[in-house]
């Protein structure tokens, strides 16, 4: 499975799914649903995706004491924007409407990236 792949699997999961994006080794491959209008340019978004990596690894410094993160969640004006590791260092980001059950979508992401992963062993 390709991370175009995930993008679209994730994109048809919900149509409140607004972007869809795997971050992986410097390298973004992102599909946005046809009709959106990104409200980050291309650099911004990578900007904001090379700062998430730096935030993941700290995260990942306090696993032994409470846990291995699963997703992080930020919530703005405009739209919920989830971020999920995938790999050593990748992530997959997911902006939505406001309007949408976060935990579904997560869990259907979650599904998606473990086959991902799967498929690669």
């Amino acid at each position: 499975m390709s991370y175009e792949k995930i993008c679209d699997e994730i994109l048809a999961f919900n149509v409140k799914i607004r972007y869809a994006a795997v971050y992986d080794y410097g390298e973004l491959h992102d599909k946005i649903r046809p009709g959106v209008t990104s409200h980050l340019t291309r650099e911004e978004t990578e900007t904001s995706l090379s700062q998430a990596i730096y935030r993941w690894s700290t995260r990942k410094k306090t696993a032994d004491k409470i846990g291995v993160p699963v997703f992080a969640l930020a919530k703005y004006e405009k739209i919920y924007r989830i971020t999920v590791p995938i790999g050593g260092a990748g992530l997959i980001l997911i902006t939505t409407e406001l309007d949408v059950n976060v935990n579904e979508i997560v869990d259907k992401t979650l599904e998606i990236r473990d086959t991902y992963v799967k498929n690669l062993s």
